[in-house]
């Protein structure tokens, strides 16, 4: 069995726009038979989870570099391009 991959999903607050995005990654890595954890919190929390992640998927600016790969998902709000982000996260994820 292939390890588990540990996505997390952030945004300004944890609510919101996140709540929208984790669900939409949820589905891509299920249909991509990739099994992982989504986490989905604020983006200041990223600290507390960053040493355990594969990759921080958020629809706000980074504060800081991350020591994990960093996909921007603000297309999942709007609709636009989102196969684009969609290969992004998969490819981190590979």
């Amino acid at each position: 069995m292939a390890d588990k991959k540990r996505v997390l999903v952030a945004c300004g607050t944890g609510i919101a726009t996140s709540t929208v995005v984790c669900k939409r990654v949820e589905d891509l890595l299920k249909n991509n038979g990739i099994e992982a954890e989504v986490i989905q919190c604020k983006i200041a929390e990223i600290g507390t989870y960053e040493e355990q992640a594969d990759l921080l998927v958020t629809t706000t600016i980074p504060s800081r570099e991350y020591k994990i790969p960093v996909v921007k998902a603000v297309n999942y709000l709007t609709g636009m391009q989102t196969e684009k982000t969609d290969q992004e996260i998969l490819s981190a994820l590979q």
